[in-house]
Parts: structure tokens; C-alpha cells; sequence
């Protein structure tokens, strides 16, 4: 059996490993803030056609409590859930009440008149087409002189 050599910075993490885990964690997997769900609605955004498609889930929120705005090539998804009363004395949450807010930010301008928005069964479902301006045009050409 042959002795190791103990060297007591063997269990430092380098300034660079801990600097990237700490940016890492800090926009992949957001805290929560105040209680409430700070940008953790999952969702996904697609294309399809001239539209884009904002899926979000939002269980158990009624419709009344949510709040969907666009304006130029942002869409902003809010809400609040109800309070969870206090005297609950909970084993395990991952569920959190309170308000909540996403923005997300799109490649194009978007035609804010012709959002159409679904909602069922704690899903959210936008169909978003980009502006007129946003769209591909086919230019007519002429031939000659």
C-alpha cells in the first residue's frame, strides 16, 4: 500500500470553475424571488408559417388571473396565482403562489391585432403572426430593357 501525500488546497474548487457555476446557475436555473416564481413559467416558442407559437403552462391559474401583452417583437405573459394559506404545513412544495411575469423577446415585429390566444387545461397557447413588414415578399421582376 503506498502513502498519498496530503495537500490541503486539493479540495479548493479554482476561481474559474466556481465563477462559471455561479453565471450558469444564474441564467439557466432562476431563483425564486419574494415567494413567487421569478421567469420559471416553462413554455415553448416555435415558428409556424408567418405566426409564432408561445406555449406556456400555467396549471392550476384561472384564466381571470392571467395577463398577455405584446408590444413590438415582445410578448409578456403575467399573472398571480393565489396565495397558499399558512397554516399548511407542507413535507415537500415545488409549487409557489404569488405574482408572476416572462417576457420574451422574438426575431420580428409582430401584429399586436391579430394575436390569438387559448387557454385550456392549465396550458396557454398564442399564435403570434410577425408584421406584414416582418414577412418575406416576392418581388414581381421585369424583363427587357
Amino acid at each position: 500500500m503506498a502513502l498519498a501525500r496530503w495537500d490541503p488546497f486539493a479540495d479548493f474548487v479554482p476561481l474559474r470553475d466556481a465563477m462559471a457555476r455561479l453565471f450558469e446557475s444564474s441564467f439557466i436555473t432562476p431563483g425564486l424571488i419574494g415567494g413567487g416564481i421569478a421567469s420559471a413559467v416553462p413554455m415553448d416558442v416555435y415558428a409556424e408559417g408567418d405566426n409564432y407559437v408561445v406555449e406556456a403552462a400555467l396549471p392550476g391559474l384561472n384564466p381571470e388571473a392571467l395577463n398577455v401583452s405584446v408590444l413590438g417583437n415582445e410578448v409578456t405573459i403575467s399573472g398571480e396565482y393565489p396565495q397558499i394559506p399558512e397554516s399548511r404545513q407542507y413535507l415537500f412544495r415545488e409549487r409557489r403562489g404569488g405574482r408572476f411575469e416572462r417576457t420574451i423577446t422574438l426575431p420580428a415585429a409582430l401584429d399586436a391585432d391579430k394575436v390569438e390566444a387559448h387557454y385550456e387545461h392549465g396550458l396557454l397557447r398564442l399564435v403570434v403572426p410577425k408584421a406584414e413588414s416582418a414577412r418575406p415578399r416576392r418581388i414581381a421582376l421585369t424583363a427587357g430593357s
